[in-house]
């Protein structure tokens, strides 16, 4: 997983009239958890820019003067109407100890079921990961070409060894819906004599066989 750096200060003070003395200088207020003791620093606000107004997800060095603390990003608050940023919480993390994220999933490819006038519906776009830092992905790929119309895409046709999906395996990551448009092929007749007229879906325990998707 990618990381960015985080240039800061440790603080002394952590009370009430510090902290809004820090904001109004255009600074945010930090803590790191998870390390022997919590790692009050502040930072300026620009510099959280590529972590926070960013569909990616990334690990975090924090650097404090020569100290370095690798962390993730834990919490965040807001100001409730500038949408200025108030308080940053982080985690701190271990080379040997399992951490849990939130990663973006990504589809690549072309549904087959889309080609054939389907809509494709996004169900799930993150999942909860368990791993080790160095095996954290940058997001999670989901080749949806081979779905059909009528074809679910679940957590356990991604599954890997390099981390840890906290999802159960029927959680629907994606899925391949009729429309009126629609056009069937030899392959799709069962799919869309199941669904009916209405473009209802069909339940799964009819469709497993159907609604595999190629891993």
């Amino acid at each position: 997983m990618k990381s960015i750096t985080i240039k800061g200060s440790q603080r002394e003070s952590v009370g009430k009239k510090a902290t809004k003395a820090l904001r109004n200088a255009g600074m945010v207020p930090c803590v790191v958890y998870g390390g022997n003791e919590p790692i009050s620093f502040s930072a300026e606000e620009i510099a959280f820019k590529d972590l926070v107004y960013t569909p990616d997800v990334h690990t975090v060095v924090v650097n404090l003067g020569g100290q370095k603390v690798n962390a993730i990003l834990q919490d965040i608050q807001f100001h409730p109407v500038t949408d200025r940023i108030l308080h940053v919480d982080f985690y701190q993390i271990f080379d040997d100890k399992e951490v849990t994220m939130e990663i973006p999933v990504r589809t690549t490819g072309n549904a087959r079921g889309v080609r054939n006038g389907g809509t494709l519906r996004i169900v799930t776009r993150k999942l909860r990961v368990k791993a080790l830092p160095e095996n954290l992905p940058d997001f999670i790929e989901a080749d949806i070409t081979e779905m059909r119309i009528g074809n679910k895409m679940y957590t356990k046709s991604l599954e890997t060894d390099n981390y840890k999906i906290m999802h159960p395996e029927n959680t629907v990551i994606c899925q391949v819906r009729t429309s009126r448009t629609a056009i069937v092929d030899d392959a799709d007749d069962e799919t869309e004599t199941a669904e009916g007229a209405e473009g209802e879906e069909v339940p799964a325990t009819e469709t497993d066989d159907v609604a595999a998707v190629k891993e």
